[in-house]
Order: structure tokens, then sequence, then C-alpha cells
């Protein structure tokens, strides 16, 4: 199996190992993050760029957990400004919300969603470096692959599975907008990106892919031993839209905002999704895909 997982509601800064209190009574009890002095840490965000009030409380929610997890990057999966986006635009809704963040030196890696102006990669705090796609190591064999998955081309196919077979890395994570599985009512599974994608994740051994665009929490079952994430609702909720019944739902919560935190040691990444109260709404432990012998 990829994957052991657990879930659970409790307090962001009692999940950190850091702390010695017990995760709260739960028939599945949080899965701790290790807060390893030699892990590496990160943070997931999506469909958050609205401005609004409940954008600011997820923001200091991470700001909080941050205190005692000290994570180093966040990744975007998109939709980063809703609506206009001058000067005055990415200020409040970037980098006020996150200021707590960015004054500490936690660095933001950006994907383009279907609301995002492709200019987007032009801005510095995105540190896209002018790219629609791109690759980053921020860690010795961990190494992420953005992608633009709105107008994607033959080039980035190509340009994809050339960075992936050439990538030595034992962890390989990509992270785009729409999702290849997803139980969303109102956008779900892209069957056209999957079909493109999905077998180049499975030849070069990815591990764990995030994306957005559906305004909800969703951990999907494993599909041919990689665990996909939904994150789009960091600014955005679309209050009970998860179908159920798709029957590819390991973890879905769809009644508040989250962002998801997630620290690698060796050969297993520990994650815990955040809502914007502080409680912990899914965890668990995905192992790393290794290859065929």
């Amino acid at each position: 199996m990829a994957m052991v997982a657990s879930t659970a509601c409790s307090d962001p800064e009692e999940t950190a190992a850091v702390a010695a209190a017990p995760a709260q009574q739960s028939q599945d009890p949080v899965v701790i993050l290790p807060n390893a002095a030699d892990s590496f840490k990160f943070a997931v965000l999506g469909d958050f760029g609205t401005g609004g009030k409940t954008q600011y409380e997820l923001a200091g929610q991470m700001a909080k957990l941050h205190d005692r997890f000290n994570y180093g990057i966040v990744i975007l999966v998109g939709d980063n400004l809703y609506g206009s986006e001058r000067p005055q635009d990415f200020t409040r809704k970037f980098e006020l919300p996150y200021k707590a963040l960015l004054d500490k030196g936690v660095k933001f890696y950006a994907s383009l969603g279907n609301h995002d102006a492709r200019e987007q990669r032009f801005y510095k705090l995105f540190n896209m470096d002018g790219k629609l796609y791109y690759t980053f190591s921020p860690k010795a064999n961990v190494r992420f692959f953005a992608l633009e998955s709105t107008y994607p081309d033959p080039d980035q196919f190509k340009w994809i599975e050339n960075e992936l077979k050439s990538s030595g890395s034992d962890w390989k994570i990509v992270f785009f907008h729409h999702p290849l599985y997803s139980s969303g009512d109102r956008h779900g599974s892209d069957l056209r990106l999957r079909e493109g994608l999905e077998p180049l994740f499975i030849k070069y051994n990815v591990s764990v892919v995030f994306t957005g665009h559906d305004h909800f929490y969703e951990r999907v079952k494993p599909q041919k031993d990689i665990t996909y994430f939904v994150t789009g609702s960091g600014g955005r909720l679309r209050k009970g839209n998860i179908d159920r019944s798709t029957g590819i739902t390991a973890k879905g919560f769809d009644t508040d905002l989250v962002f998801l935190a997630a620290e690698i040691k060796g050969d297993q990444l520990h994650f815990n999704a955040i809502s914007r109260t502080g409680a912990v709404v899914d965890s668990g432990v995905v192992n790393r895909r290794k290859a065929s012998q």
C-alpha cells in the first residue's frame, strides 16, 4: 500500500511533535507531524486570493502553525487572485494576508489557475521566474514540478516527461490547478489531463500530486499507487460539493477553508490538513514510491 492514514480533529499546535499533549480522543487519532530537525517541511494552499475575512483567518492559522512547525515554503495550486490584479490587489489578496510568513522568509511557489492572468509568472513573490511551468529542488532528494494546466500544450508535456525522467530525486511531487482525480460536483476529475499526465507520473515514480480548482479539501484514495490531494479551499469554499458516491474519496472536508502542512522525513511524508478554526480535519502518512526492481 502507498499510504497508511488516519483522521481526526485537534488543535494544530498539538499536532507537531513539539507538543507533548496527546491528540484529542477519537476513533481515528491524529497522525502527529514529527517536526524533526533534519526533515523538510512545507505547506500547500489553493484557490485563496479573495481578500476576504475568511482568507485572512486561514492565513492566521498558517502563521500560528509556523511558530511551532518551521516550514520554509508554500506551494500554491492556482487561483491565486480572484477579480482584478492591480498592484493594490496583490497587496490585499496576498502580501497582507501572508505578511507574517513572508516576514519570516517563507517562500511561496505558484502555479496558475484558470482565474489567474499569465502575467502573474513575473510577480516576484510567486517565484516563477517568468515561467508558466518550472521545477525546483528545495532540499536534497526532494523535487517539485509546477505545471500550467489551463492551457497545456505539447511542449509542456514533452518538458515534464524530460524533467521527470532526468530527475534522480527520491521524492517527485507535482502541483498544478486542475485535478486528475476529484469528487467535486462542480468540476470533478479532468480526464483530458489525466490521459496525458498520469502515464508519466506512473512511469517516473511521482509519489504525490497537489491540485485545487474544486473548492474543498479531498484526499483521494491512491490511484495506481499515487496519492492525489485537492486543496482548493484556501479562500473560497463550495459547501457540500463533494460527491460522496464517486468511491474515490479517502477523506473529504467541504464545510470550511483548509490548508495542508506536510513533512518529509526519509521515505515518508506526514501531513495534516488544518481548517480555518484550527481543527486537523485529516492526517496521515504517504510512503514514497520506488522504482520497480
